[in-house]
């Protein structure tokens, strides 16, 4: 299966265009221009504003007019830990309708909630279980749909040490249900062990193993480098690629290894103060991965 690039529409919105977004219109063209295959959709304002039927054909006509597709999509959820079943599956249902009005195959979730205790007074097994399960509901509402329901785990949210990433895919148990590997991620939780809750878990192995770990459960991948900081004391810092530790010509082969098949691999500049200015040099980082192990 030949591969197809994209990168996250959130890059030209937050951090260092919060002040000033980019239009949607600009971001699409440049992409085009530069050879993307397609964009990950971030269903936020300014880009899906306001988040109609109308305004989301209106973005399809448009993304199809330059020849783009859409790997992904990034959509506002509550927390699966204090909303309510029936809140929570209320916004699964209103993002499918996103995901079929722009042909998006892919929904992404995480847990919303910061990892610095547990949330609304529940013990952390309670908690556990209930976002496993409200998940597992998530994912079945999905698949009647066709879309992969995918959770990015991070250091800014609960359950991201390596073996809680583990388990709860597998406690969700859901044949629809798989994780997004992000490799900046990936290394702040499993070589830097940031922001974890009680004892911290690394692992000697670091990227790779944690790829290992999950094999059979990588349902999508955001290739982006990492300095090992965080962005504000928050989230991974996502560096450009080739400009901080990782060594991709390890990392890729073990995602490969762990059975990632999918078409589409993704860039993730979310946060760069200038993500702009840089999406050319990392596209054609991404092309020579492609290249080695596409």
């Amino acid at each position: 299966m030949s591969k197809k690039t994209s990168i996250g529409g959130w890059a030209y919105i937050w951090g260092g265009y919060e002040e000033a977004p980019t239009p949607l219109e600009e971001v699409v063209k440049k992409l085009s221009d530069l050879g993307f295959d397609g964009i990950e959709m971030a269903a936020f304002p300014p880009h899906l504003e306001p988040n109609t039927k109308e305004k989301r054909l209106e973005i399809k006509k448009m993304l199809d007019d330059n020849g783009l597709g859409v790997s992904g999509l990034a959509a506002p959820f509550p927390s699966p830990s204090t909303s309510s079943e029936d809140e929570y599956l209320g916004a699964v249902s209103g993002n499918i309708e996103i995901c079929k009005d722009l042909n998006i195959s892919k929904l992404r979730v995480d847990t919303v909630d910061p990892p610095t205790g547990i949330p609304g007074d529940m013990d952390y097994e309670s908690c556990f279980k209930k976002v496993a399960s409200v998940w597992n509901k998530a994912a079945e509402i999905c698949s009647k749909d066709g879309i992969k329901l995918i959770w990015e785990f991070e250091p800014g949210f609960l359950f991201n040490k390596p073996g809680e990433v583990t388990r709860m895919v597998y406690s969700v148990d859901h044949p629809n249900f798989t994780t997004l590997f992000d490799s900046c991620h990936a290394y702040m939780c499993a070589v830097i062990g940031a922001r974890q809750l009680g004892e911290k878990e690394t692992l000697p192995g670091g990227v790779v193993q944690f790829a290992h770990m999950l094999t059979g459960k990588i349902g999508h991948i955001h290739l982006i480098d990492s300095d090992g900081t965080l962005h504000d004391g928050d989230t991974s810092t996502h560096a450009p690629l080739g400009t901080g530790r990782l060594d991709f010509d390890k990392i890729m082969p073990a995602i490969l290894e762990a059975g990632y098949d999918d078409e589409w691999w993704a860039i993730d500049l979310c946060f760069w103060p200038k993500a702009l200015e840089v999406t050319e040099d990392n596209k054609r980082y991404l092309d020579d991965l492609i290249k080695k192990y596409g």
